[in-house]
């Protein structure tokens, strides 16, 4: 039923609880993990100029080793977690929207399954879920498994 099964993360809380449902439905279904990082360059866009935003967007850093190490910890996280159960990751680190991000990924590789936190690392937590989820939610054509850390303890 899954064969490649994608965990958007920002390396919170509730990404690493979703995690550890998207490594159980890899083991049952015998699928690929995919953990994706998305440097959300609207929020960025304030503190930095049009060309370091455009660099991100190519995936060159340049000097922004802390935005990078958060990124690769957050996927290395998940094929760490992974790995402890046999099971193969692919990481991938994009900029941009990251609703649109997401969708662009799930459709250009194939995703069957998206598995999420149902909000992030972002300030203000909204009343049920996270603005990134929630568009995720409206525009990603692939089933999507929203998790919440207070309720999957």
């Amino acid at each position: 039923m899954y064969d490649k099964i994608l965990v958007p993360t920002d390396g919170s809380d509730t990404s690493e609880a979703a995690v550890e449902h998207a490594i159980d439905l890899a083991e049952k279904y015998g699928a690929e993990v995919h953990a994706l990082y998305v440097v959300d360059t609207d929020s960025m866009s304030l503190s930095l100029g049009g060309e370091q935003l455009d660099r991100i967007e190519q995936g060159q850093f340049g000097e922004m080793d802390e935005v990078r190490e958060r990124a690769e910890s957050a996927t290395g996280y998940v094929a760490d977690r992974a790995a402890e159960h046999g099971l193969e990751t692919v990481e991938h680190i994009s900029a941009g929207r990251p609703h649109s991000q997401i969708d662009n990924y799930v459709e250009s590789n194939g995703i069957d399954l998206v598995v999420m936190g149902s909000h992030g690392r972002s300030g203000v937590r909204r009343a049920l879920l996270g603005s990134v989820t929630e568009r995720t939610l409206r525009s990603t054509h692939a089933p999507i498994l929203v998790v919440d850390v207070d309720r999957s303890e």
